[in-house]
């Protein structure tokens, strides 16, 4: 099925209802689902503040940008709204690969009544600001100058793009939404843990409504999640196995934050160290094959520490040895 482009939200959907947030507040939905819209994880576990702030850019068309450290689920937490609502959603990392002409369109040459013609091909950003859709920037700071300036163009609410290219001015569609997920909040890697990131100028900033902060879950949050994809874990002895893991994941990101270490335990790698566990019948090792070899040589000792003031064990030697 593909979008149809007078689709409008057609349904109310009860915030507590959908979402279990303690609100009276409704929201609009689609009843038709699309090609387009993300697959539901029942077993995903809302944030409230992170929730409303996303919630009020699908119900009153605010762009919305939320930050955090990586891993903590920026974008999945919009595509799980998104799924719910039946809102077509469609992410693009802007990575330095991503360009201008990307997003634009471009000339392309194309076989028309048998001869070759050169015609013009939109780019993601025309087609979805025509169209009900919800576009997600991942990594928004990581964004090229020239790939901004672009973007600029449709954080306005009412603002009309202008395709040069084609000598054409499109104009959003009523139900078209717009949100990022970013490292930073716009001032370029003030810690040194995110190389790579920019400055995004103030006028830039300024367009976007609502900036929303979404941190690491609580312990208890996150061990709801691993144990509702891991079920043969809820038990006594399989919660404490848990628990001692997201407390390593909680060390590491301590660490992160501090400087100490450069890889950190996103919810996601505890979840599959989770999974290796019950594959290998051996948490040290699943430690290993999981995380531990993802992580630099020489911080493999401080790791191995986490690993042992958590778990009462220390890893074996061979695992954490520097290879020179």
């Amino acid at each position: 099925m593909t979008i149809n482009i007078e689709q409008t939200p057609d349904i109310k959907l009860s915030i507590k209802q959908t979402f279990g947030i303690d609100s009276d507040m409704e929201v609009g939905a689609f009843s038709k689902k699309t090609e387009y819209v993300p697959d539901i994880d029942k077993t995903y576990k809302f944030d409230k503040d992170t929730t409303l702030a996303i919630l009020s850019g699908f119900s009153f068309n605010k762009r919305v940008l939320v930050q955090g450290y990586h891993g903590t689920g920026k974008s999945t937490h919009i595509e799980q709204i998104a799924a719910r609502l039946n809102w077509p959603c469609i992410r693009i990392n802007l990575d330095s690969h991503v360009s201008r002409i990307d997003l634009i369109g471009k000339d392309s040459i194309v076989i028309k009544d048998g001869k070759q013609v050169t015609e013009f091909k939109e780019g993601i950003l025309p087609w979805s600001i025509q169209n009900p859709v919800a576009l997600v920037f991942d990594e928004y700071d990581a964004g090229r100058p020239d790939v901004m300036f672009v973007i600029q163009r449709v954080l306005e609410a009412e603002g009309n793009f202008t395709l040069l290219d084609k000598n054409k001015v499109i104009k959003q569609n009523k139900y078209f939404r717009l949100f990022a997920t970013s490292n930073t909040v716009g001032l370029g890697d003030t810690t040194g843990l995110y190389h790579g990131t920019q400055q995004i100028n103030q006028g830039q900033m300024d367009r976007w409504n609502i900036v929303t902060t979404l941190n690491y879950l609580a312990l208890d949050k996150e061990m709801e999640i691993i144990l509702g994809k891991n079920k043969n874990l809820d038990n006594n002895k399989g919660k404490e196995r848990i628990a001692n893991m997201i407390k390593v994941a909680t060390l590491t990101r301590k660490g992160f934050m501090a400087g100490d270490i450069s890889t950190v335990m996103s919810p996601r790698t505890v979840l599959h160290w989770a999974e290796n566990s019950e594959i290998f019948k051996d948490v040290g090792y699943a430690f290993r094959v999981t995380f531990l070899n993802k992580c630099d040589d020489v911080e493999k000792n401080t790791i191995a520490e986490y690993y042992q003031r958590c778990f009462g064990e220390e890893l074996p030697e061979s695992m954490i040895n520097i290879q020179v």
